[in-house]
């Protein structure tokens, strides 16, 4: 029998385990500490910082629903998906729920001229890409084999492809 998908609630709660603690909670407290990027004029940096932080927040939301409706899972850890999510964005790379997030937290370090929130974000990063290659990816690879091998050459880690992966087609 299949398995069931996750309800709204385990959704909410992972999403704020997850992004909100990573795009809230640490950003304010590195905020408090004050050390800013560079003296330019304010507005810039506040319109840069909403125009990322919209991007990021869509995409994370956006990838957040399709594996609620596809995946038979949540974007935590402890509630791994049951079926490989090849649609929308994952056509063109292979994470792009973590790109949303380090696209808030860019948006965020650029609207409060705050470098401690900059220096998380690239703290963020490497410790996705390596929990991603040690970790996440061999899970994958015993969840979906032949199929996520075959996704995983077509479709970088980070980088996006100009045009999507075709066999999502069938997914």
């Amino acid at each position: 029998m299949p398995e069931k998908s996750p309800s709204l609630l385990v959704h909410i709660r992972d999403w704020l385990a997850l992004p909100f603690v990573v795009t809230v909670i640490i950003p304010f407290l590195l905020y408090k500490i004050g050390i800013h990027l560079i003296q330019i004029p304010p507005d810039l940096f506040k319109i840069g910082g909403i125009t990322v932080y919209t991007l990021g927040i869509s995409m994370q939301l956006y990838t957040t629903s399709l594996f609620g409706r596809y995946a038979q899972g949540t974007l935590a850890p402890w509630q791994p998906t049951q079926k490989l999510v090849i649609r929308g964005p994952y056509r063109y790379c292979r994470n792009p729920m973590i790109t949303g997030v380090l696209m808030m937290l860019l948006g965020e370090a650029l609207f409060f001229n705050a470098l401690g929130i900059m220096v998380w974000a690239c703290i963020f990063f490497a410790m996705n890409t390596a929990y991603f290659i040690f970790k996440e990816e061999p899970s994958m690879l015993a969840r979906f084999g032949e199929a996520y091998t075959e996704y995983k050459k077509h479709v970088p880690r980070w980088v996006p492809r100009m045009r999507p992966y075709k066999a999502a087609e069938n997914q």
